[in-house]
């Protein structure tokens, strides 16, 4: 058990005039749920699928923000769970995606890869070092000098390490070629009730016996929610993916009944949500599609995904309630704010298209540039629409990089299915306008390229070394923030909010200080006690 409340940093100061009950209590924890591409119009439309106790309890006790946006361009699963928990964006946090190139040795990596730390059940070595700043889990730690205790389930390596954050007490997500629940040694030793679940009762132990159908009756499903052709019913065993498997089971609806599996474990066996001191568990589930299934092709794959995503939530929450007590508890819920690509449209409807291969983007403007400065290998690497330059053969050739990259950006802009093309050096220096504000947030200038490029919607980004073409689309897909327990009122909110109001947020309810890179105002979640809903400081 962990130790007394330590005053001086968790209770509410009393000042003259001020009620003791003006500001509520302190909750024993809080539970973030980020569910990889949700949808808000997505929930909306298959809400007929839905029991009372998952989103349909969500929108009556919950105070629901409908429209969510992130700060930044091109968020994806990392970038996003990043920006929630430290309440800022990758310019400062430094994690701009999942995947990034490695200029020093002109490799991809993950944003959590960390040589120094070995892995259970994982050959993958990880940490949050490549995390810039702290997080609420964090600010947590150091207000209860380490007693707060900080958790993270999740389907992702990236989602688990980065909800953990730094001085976390361990995170857990599934090792996708074997199916067990895997963990780093920076998190110190794997428990040994962990080790337990793995030995018995982890997926590889009932994935040939898994299979994926309706799980409601089939005239309860849209039938006009695709254009092409509507599938009366489906059957995916995963084990019949061999190799592949455990992807396909992390890429369906059962992943959210394996984290919720590994959070019963988790509540059944530590203190978390036990006494005064608040506790902080992050939990991701999973939204996407199946196996990339496009929603012309997947459409009841989908319907039936929120469905099962429903029953899920529900679980979670009831979980949750029988460990600590929904009035002690505060969830806030939301999504990683983006959305796998869909393919080609159909080519009869005649709807502009073409490919832009980034390869070929890269070795014409080498060309293009000893051209201009002479021989050289100008041109480094190239990954995610950004092209990085020789920095040190630039130098060597005392050549001015801001002028590079302007007569790069000039040669490349002329590709076509180029939109536009942003430098580095304007990024930082250049001129403001809102949409620049939000591509510079998402530009960490030690870790991005020199050049990022901006395709047209409706081409396809087609990468030679990869099966994936994603085909550019614009267009917005909203997604909801919901915050759930404690003295939270129930309130539909349509106003536009921002996701870096989130961890401030979270800061308050727990009495902490935000994290260290956090510049934007809380949003005001909390219901007040004391006569008109503010403290009096008569």
């Amino acid at each position: 058990m962990k130790g007394p409340l330590l005053t001086s940093m968790l209770t509410v100061l009393t000042l003259t005039g001020l009620q003791a009950q003006s500001l509520p209590s302190v909750p024993k924890m809080v539970v973030g749920l980020t569910i990889d591409q949700l949808r808000t119009d997505y929930i909306e439309a298959f809400s007929s699928l839905y029991g009372e106790k998952g989103f349909k309890r969500l929108w009556k006790e919950g105070k629901v923000f409908l429209n969510v946006e992130y700060t930044f361009s091109g968020p994806d699963r990392s970038s996003a769970i990043a920006a929630l928990y430290t309440g800022t964006t990758p310019s400062l946090n430094g994690i701009i995606s999942n995947y990034r190139l490695d200029v020093s040795t002109l490799r991809t990596v993950s944003c959590v890869d960390d040589p120094d730390f070995m892995g259970f059940y994982t050959n993958d070595n990880s940490s949050p070092s490549q995390l810039l700043t702290s997080t609420v889990g964090d600010e947590l730690k150091i207000a209860t000098l380490g007693k707060g205790l900080v958790y993270a389930v999740a389907p992702f390596r990236d989602a688990a390490i980065l909800g953990a954050g730094h001085a976390g007490n361990g995170a857990f997500w599934i090792n996708e070629m074997t199916g067990k629940w895997a963990g780093t040694t920076y998190y110190n030793e794997f428990p040994w009730w962990a080790n337990q679940y793995n030995d018995g009762n982890a997926a590889d132990a009932r994935i040939e016996t898994m299979a994926w159908t309706l799980s409601q009756p089939e005239g309860s499903y849209k039938k006009n929610i695709t254009i092409e052709r509507f599938n009366e019913t489906f059957r995916h065993k995963f084990a019949d993916a061999k190799q592949y498997k455990f992807k396909r089971l992390l890429d369906s609806p059962f992943v959210n009944d394996e984290v919720n599996l590994m959070v019963d474990e988790l509540l059944k066996n530590t203190a978390i949500g036990e006494d005064d001191i608040p506790d902080l568990l992050s939990v991701t589930f999973y939204a996407g599609n199946y196996n990339r299934l496009s929603l012309r092709d997947g459409s009841l794959e989908i319907q039936d995904a929120y469905a099962r995503l429903d029953k899920s939530i529900a679980a979670l929450l009831e979980a949750i309630n029988k460990k600590a007590g929904l009035q002690n508890v505060v969830f806030f819920i939301t999504s990683t704010g983006y959305t796998h690509p869909e393919g080609a449209d159909l080519g009869r409807f005649r709807i502009p298209e073409g490919e832009f291969y980034l390869n070929r983007c890269a070795a014409l403007l080498n060309m293009y540039l000893m051209a201009l400065y002479g021989e050289g290998h100008y041109v480094e690497g190239y990954y995610d629409l950004q092209i990085y330059l020789n920095h040190k053969l630039i130098e060597e050739k005392q050549l001015s990089l801001a002028e590079v990259q302007t007569k790069s950006a000039e040669f490349l802009i002329q590709f076509s299915g180029v939109d536009e093309v942003f430098s580095a050096n304007r990024f930082l220096l250049g001129a403001w306008s809102p949409d620049i504000q939000k591509r510079r947030n998402a530009f960490n200038r030690k870790r991005s390229g020199d050049l990022a490029i901006s395709v047209l919607p409706g081409w396809a980004i087609v990468d030679e070394r990869s099966q994936e073409n994603p085909v550019v689309r614009y267009a917005h897909a909203p997604i909801p923030l919901i915050f759930l327990g404690g003295s939270i009122k129930p309130e539909i909110i349509r106003a536009p909010v921002t996701v870096d109001h989130i961890a401030p947020a979270l800061a308050r309810l727990m009495r902490i200080r935000a994290p260290n890179a956090c510049t934007t105002s809380r949003l005001e979640i909390e219901h007040y006690h004391a006569e008109g809903n503010v403290p009096d400081f008569r």
